[in-house]
């Protein structure tokens, strides 16, 4: 179930104290499934952990408490190895805030599907998302059974000129053709999540690696596109011994903190910055901007430098949204504090004032 020394050590206090360790599954509202050495078990998170800044997320490892056959309450989540994360979607109260769609994850399978779907643009944004997450990432196209050779040939080549170094396979989860490059990442106590858009064949994919349909799959719509079919995350052990963990089909990614990711994804430019005159360039009309002499020749892409600077520019939208928050509840704090010290009884210190009683 991927359970190693990493997590033992991390585990040693809570065991010492009764506890037992699971790995979340499947997570549903208020409720989690988890893998445990008795076998599977419904477990709630207990309450100051549900409200918590970081809640259980499937592929976590958590320490539980058994309080009736097939239950447990979840009292802490163990320090998280690696964490794929992005921004959660702005709810009633507009708060920012970071979503974990996979935790403990080796390796990221990258998903796209050969056709209309696949948008290299896309692929650079999951790129530094997964990058961040501290998981190797792999390029995985699907439906591979679907297309032609040429068509193959020129997908690949277009996908590779934006994912430098990173390993990249065509597959079909229908017929099985190219699954068997996958197996070196399919290893036993290895957990492999799968993430992409919906309806490129991530739940197709993992029923043929699995050997039984473990997830619904839809049928194709009359524009050649896949449906979508999964509706929760869910970590899904194979014969093999490695678990893949599907994910619901994403609508968009919206970055979290991935300026780390953000540099590795574009190192090809990120390299240009050192030939640029001036330190402070901005890459836009300066004399001597390496930036610019490498889109006028031609060997970096105005698309791909588009793309960098959008991804940049979100990354410094949601540093700014962060310190406005900060400022922000910085200044209710002390709002609240200058308050409890005009409160009749007390004195400016929090301690009783003798005149008030």
């Amino acid at each position: 179930m991927g359970w190693h020394s990493y997590f033992a050590s991390e585990f040693e206090p809570y065991e010492r104290e009764g506890f037992i360790a699971g790995r979340v599954a499947v997570q549903h509202r208020g409720e989690y499934v988890l893998l445990t050495e008795a076998g599977e078990m419904r477990a709630e998170a207990a309450g100051n952990l549900l409200h918590s800044a970081a809640p259980p997320a499937v592929g976590d490892w958590v320490a539980a408490r058994p309080f009736e056959a097939g239950k447990a309450l979840v009292h802490a989540v163990l320090p998280r190895r690696t964490a794929f994360t992005r921004k959660a979607a702005a709810g009633p109260t507009n708060r920012i805030e970071e979503q974990v769609l996979a935790a403990n994850v080796d390796t990221v399978f990258l998903v796209s599907s050969f056709g209309p779907e696949l948008k290299v643009r896309r692929i650079e944004r999951y790129l530094a998302s997964a990058w961040e997450s501290g998981a190797d990432p792999v390029i995985v196209l699907t439906k591979l059974d679907a297309v032609s050779i040429d068509e193959v040939a020129s997908a690949t080549a277009e996908v590779e000129a934006v994912c430098l170094g990173v390993p990249i396979h065509a597959v079909s989860g229908v017929t099985g053709d190219g699954v068997e490059n996958l197996a070196q990442y399919l290893i036993e106590g290895r957990t492999v999540a799968l993430l992409g858009s919906s309806g490129v064949g991530k739940s197709t994919l993992v029923n043929y690696l699995a050997g039984r349909e473990v997830l619904s799959t839809g049928e194709l719509r009359p524009d050649g596109r896949g449906r979508h079919t999964t509706s929760h995350r869910e970590l899904v052990p194979l014969p093999g011994g490695a678990l893949v963990l599907d994910t619901p089909g994403l609508r968009e990614l919206q970055l979290w903190e991935a300026e780390a990711g953000l540099e590795q994804t574009f190192e090809d430019i990120a390299s240009l910055f050192s030939g640029c005159r001036f330190s402070d360039c901005k890459h836009e009309t300066e004399p001597g901007c390496a930036v610019q002499a490498a889109l006028a020749a031609g060997t970096l892409s105005p698309d791909r430098w588009t793309s960098y600077t959008k991804l940049q520019r979100e990354q410094r939208e949601l540093a700014s949204r962060h310190d406005a928050r900060l400022a922000s509840n910085e200044r209710k704090s002390g709002a609240r504090l200058s308050a409890r010290g005009r409160e009749p009884g007390t004195d400016r210190r929090g301690g009783s004032d003798p005149r008030g009683s």
